[in-house]
């Protein structure tokens, strides 16, 4: 019997790095972003926002992030049939607006990010962008 687990969890100067390309991205598309890291338990690591952010885009991006981490595929790939009821059943956790993604390294599940300010379409691409200059493993198109 197994008295323990030991999980992958994304460190804090990735997940700050991860935050920061966001940003980055962001302003290179001219859209301005909440950017949010979390773990594989949920529990945020890293957050930022690019000065003027919209308020609401702070929460959207944690959501995002906790659906990557959680379902470790991205949040636009949720079933749309699923979109209400994770959302409710998980009180607010989790949403099916594109900008979410898992966060792996070498196949090793490390948590989630979550990227909100833009159009959904622009969200999943600055994510995908900020795992390619990452070196983390790509975004999963059908899982």
């Amino acid at each position: 019997m197994t008295h323990h687990l030991e999980i992958p969890t994304i460190a804090y100067e990735t997940a700050a790095r991860a935050v920061a390309l966001a940003i980055e991205e962001g302003a290179k598309v001219g859209v301005r972003v909440s950017a949010t890291v979390v773990d594989p338990s949920l529990a945020l690591v890293a957050y930022g926002r690019a000065d003027g952010t919209t308020p609401h885009s702070v929460e959207t991006s944690r959501r995002k992030a906790n659906t990557g981490g959680s379902t470790r595929r991205p949040s636009a790939l949720l079933p749309p049939e699923l979109a209400v009821a994770l959302e409710h059943g998980s009180g607010g956790l989790l949403t099916n607006v594109a900008g979410g993604v898992p966060l792996g390294f070498d196949g090793l599940h490390t948590g989630g990010l979550g990227v909100a300010g833009g159009a959904p379409h622009q969200d999943a691409q600055i994510a995908a962008a900020v795992l390619k200059a990452l070196g983390a493993d790509p975004v999963p198109v059908d899982a």
